[in-house]
């Protein structure tokens, strides 16, 4: 069984074939050599982090299905300065288009000591920024970036910095290490 850490840089798409259409992305196979292992999960191509790839279909339903509800930690830099009440909201769960969220694990951090992003977050001198932390049981498509929005806070910098008992640290962007 092979179970590959890799810390997905912004821009790679999480698949190993480019899309037919569209502009020229960089996939995983830019990054992951070892053949056979597949995605436990996804990351959209604007985000960074954590990415869990594995051979074992079963690992990989255990990571992903909901029913398992491993927590996954996302740093998530937003627009704004959350009060306490948005991020009650958060803890609590937020509507969605598609339904509530479940409660998550919301607290402001410091900023967090990350490699630069290419290209840098935008920068608006009147509209300040800060970073949550924020821990999710489900995983719906751009939930993390839309459960921001519906509190007031779009986010413009995610990145996964754990899943389960699985994380980034002393891996670099880009990096991979099989554990």
């Amino acid at each position: 069984m092979a179970l590959i850490l890799f810390n997905k840089p912004f821009g790679v798409l999480c698949q190993f074939t480019p899309e037919p259409n569209g502009p020229p992305r960089p996939t995983l196979a830019d990054f992951i050599k070892r053949p056979g292992v597949y995605p436990a999960g996804r990351l959209d191509h604007d985000s960074e982090g954590l990415l869990l790839l594995t051979d074992d279909g079963r690992l990989q339903a255990r990571i992903t299905d909901p029913r398992y509800k491993a927590p996954k930690t996302y740093l998530v830099q937003v627009e704004g300065e959350p009060d306490e009440a948005a991020l009650e909201a958060l803890r609590r769960g937020v509507r969605l288009k598609d339904g509530m969220t479940l409660p998550a694990k919301a607290e402001r951090i410091d900023p967090p000591d990350l490699w630069p992003r290419d290209p840098p977050v935008r920068f608006r001198k009147t509209v300040p920024d800060c970073w949550i932390a924020l821990t999710i049981h489900e995983g719906r498509n751009r939930q993390v970036r839309r459960m921001t929005a519906a509190v007031g806070h779009p986010t413009l910098r995610l990145v996964r910095w754990r899943v389960g008992e699985w994380s980034l640290d002393g891996l670099a962007q880009g990096e991979s290490r099989e554990v």
